[in-house]
């Protein structure tokens, strides 16, 4: 049983549940006690709340919140062990700076690392994107030593609690890279058959799971490095192993989420088959998932991997294992409440009766739990550095880039994230889904600053030297990259829903018409920038029966034709209400957040101009002669904005469109 504190940082080191075993009392048959598996994923380096694209606080991530939902989760449970899933160490400017701008030497403790010692974690997995610095860096902040070619072999201090990875091996040496598992003995406070407390050990094994195809996606750093197994050999090679060990309990900490295509021991997402593996032969208590940066369970959940069959999404079990997976940056807090029973020679967790929960650091009321300020005064000299870090130019830009006429045709703030979308995913696909090599691949994106918070709401990006925070004004929300497979019909249906951005416009109506469905969010107006695919959208039209004139490489779309859009998680899963788009098109949904996608693509790219970055459009209005005016409001004074980017058929009609809230009115000319 942990000691309580005052304070929910000052947690592990003055823990009772990390007593000696040794004073426990031997259970007898019929002892039972509830062990509360805790997790978090994907914290991506999210110490704080602190969003440092946007130089600004965010309540809505940061493992500053997570330990708030960790205090009372202990306070809520009598026995609890806390792991994280892997993820930890990148994902953030705090990470890329810590790792390649002021990089830790050996000894110092990684700023995650300080915040997950001191909440008191029992131990960690590894995932796939702590790879992405390499393999001496990994092993110099985990503290092992890592017997690869090329590494130095030398044992820095560690974060203080066991790393656990199973699958991935040491290419010089054949053995696993890091401790594959590890047995943890702890103490507990059960109640005897007759319902007397007493304080007893358990045995907890944990065992680590990273997705082989780490080797694609980091193979500069690990070719010949390092090999890679399947989650289910693996498993089968070294459950056994544990059980006879004496792991009562056992907890896989695999960073993946669940796929149901045939079985395969490079597959990205084994854990579907690796918990059918469990429901026949047994082995697994407990399955903690990452990767997906999804919340399961989840019974609104329209992912496609949350709808298979055999997966329940409001008890969280996947085959009937407990199986939770706690989303990302410290937004959720994953629950396993396991019941265990003694039979008198060891304990065993009664499956059926265990409680799955996913917690989140947002309440019902959308506020958000109390941040510790003590984690952010572990870090403070780390943070204020990287603050300073992302002010520094990644690029720079000929042209301003804008939404404040992206309603009317200006792609200038919205044709860079497609071009570094559709780089991306052609990229992969290329390199990892031969199946899909010969389909054209689009990307579309959307104005996601339009005026909706006010006048100041707009993207504005300064022609100039472009800085990591930059990227967050053209890339607002913190999405990953999604790429989903549409025919022809799909696409339309796509931009169809799009178009509903706009009211629709009576050409015989003498009376201003406002153009703009305020109703309809800027941020699903989802726009196309390829200059291979060319439409029209009559806004004269009743919603559904406005995109004409679909053209592919200046031919009229043939409706067989497919393709592959890359976009983002949200949209692809079934944000916005998309026609056919509810997860279930997605062929691949990438580990990497789309603002880090746009940030790789300007930093190659180092200099961006208006002919090559912010003037392919491929949507025009069809032409109509309306007798009165066609009417949007943007912020005033911005006309030449409209002109640079090509836009002849705008005017501004008034300073002051009258409302009150420093609006300008313009009008868009329909029939030019």
């Amino acid at each position: 049983m942990r000691f309580r504190p005052r304070h929910p940082i000052t947690l592990f080191l003055c823990a009772a549940f990390a007593a000696s075993p040794a004073l426990a009392a031997k259970p007898k048959a019929g002892a039972s006690a509830e062990l509360a598996i805790l997790e978090t994923s994907d914290l991506h380096s999210s110490v704080v709340g602190y969003d440092y694209f946007k130089l600004a606080a965010d309540p809505s991530l940061g493992l500053d919140r997570t330990a708030a939902l960790i205090a009372q989760a202990r306070r809520d449970f009598p026995n609890t062990l806390l792991f994280d899933n892997g993820d930890t160490i990148q994902g953030n400017a705090l990470g890329d700076y810590q790792a390649t701008v002021d990089p830790l030497k050996c000894g110092q403790l990684l700023g995650i690392y300080k915040a997950m010692q001191k909440i008191g974690y029992d131990g960690i997995g590894i995932g796939n994107h702590d790879f992405n610095f390499g393999l001496a860096y990994l092993g110099q902040v985990t503290g092992q030593r890592l017997h690869v070619e090329g590494v130095p072999a030398r044992t820095c201090g560690g974060p203080g609690f066991p790393v656990v990875l199973a699958n991935v091996y040491s290419a010089k040496t054949g053995k696993p890279l890091f401790t594959p598992y590890r047995i943890l003995t702890r103490r507990i406070q059960a109640v005897d058959a007759n319902g007397k407390p007493f304080a007893a050990s358990v045995k907890v094994g944990i065992i680590g799971f990273t997705p082989p195809a780490i080797l694609n996606w980091d193979r500069r750093w690990l070719e010949g490095k390092i090999t890679t197994a399947g989650l289910v050999e693996t498993a089968q090679r070294y459950l056994p192993e544990m059980r006879a060990k004496g792991a009562e309990v056992v907890v896989v900490i695999s960073h993946g989420g669940l796929d149901a295509s045939p079985y395969s021991p490079a597959m990205e997402n084994g854990n579907y088959h690796l918990a059918r593996m469990s429901s026949r032969v047994g082995g697994i208590d407990a399955l903690l998932l990452g990767h997906s940066h999804q919340a399961f369970p989840n019974p609104s959940s329209t992912v496609a991997q949350f709808n298979l069959p055999d997966v329940d999404k409001v008890k969280g079990r996947v085959f009937g294992v407990p199986t939770v997976m706690a989303n990302l940056w410290g937004k959720n807090l994953g629950v396993v409440r396991l019941q265990l029973r003694h039979d008198g020679k060891r304990w065993h967790a009664e499956q059926d009766a265990a409680i799955v929960e996913n917690r989140s650091t947002q309440q019902p009321d959308k506020s958000y739990v109390a941040a510790d300020p003590a984690v952010m005064d572990l870090v403070k000299d780390e943070h204020e550095a990287t603050i300073r870090y992302v002010k520094t130019p990644i690029g720079s830009a000929d042209f301003r880039m804008s939404t404040y006429f992206a309603d009317v045709g200006d792609v200038s703030a919205i044709q860079i994230v497609n071009q570094a979308q559709a780089d991306y995913a052609r990229k992969y696909v290329q390199a990892n889904l031969p199946q899909y090599a010969q389909l054209p691949v689009l990307s579309v994106s959307a104005p996601f600053k339009s005026g909706s918070a006010g006048v100041a709401d707009y993207t504005d990006v300064a022609a100039g030297d472009l800085a990591l925070n930059n990227a967050a004004d053209l890339y607002l929300y913190p999405n990953a990259l999604a790429l989903v497979k549409v025919d022809a019909t799909g696409l339309k249906a796509w931009l169809e829903k799009a178009a509903s951005r706009f009211n629709t416009i009576d050409p015989d109506k003498s009376a201003p018409q406002e153009l703009v469905n305020t109703g309809f969010a800027g941020y699903n107006f989802d726009t196309v920038t390829s200059p291979a695919l060319r439409y029209e959208i009559d806004v004269t039209q009743a919603p559904g029966q406005r995109i004409k004139n679909l053209q592919w490489d200046g031919k009229p779309l043939a409706e067989g034709r497919a393709f592959l859009v890359a976009t983002n998680n949200y949209r692809a899963s079934g944000g916005g209400n998309f026609p056919g788009l509810d997860g279930s098109r997605t062929v691949f949904a990438a580990p990497d957040a789309s603002r880090d996608v746009l940030i790789a693509y300007i930093k190659d790219a180092r200099r961006l101009s208006r002919t090559a970055n912010g003037l392919d459009r491929s949507w025009r209005f069809a032409k109509v002669a309306v007798k009165g005016p066609v009417v949007f409001h943007s912020a005033p004074g911005k006309l030449e904005l409209a002109r640079a980017a090509g836009l002849e058929n705008v005017t501004q009609l008034a300073a002051d469109d009258g409302q009150g809230k420093g609006f300008a009115l313009y009008a868009v000319d329909l029939a030019k």
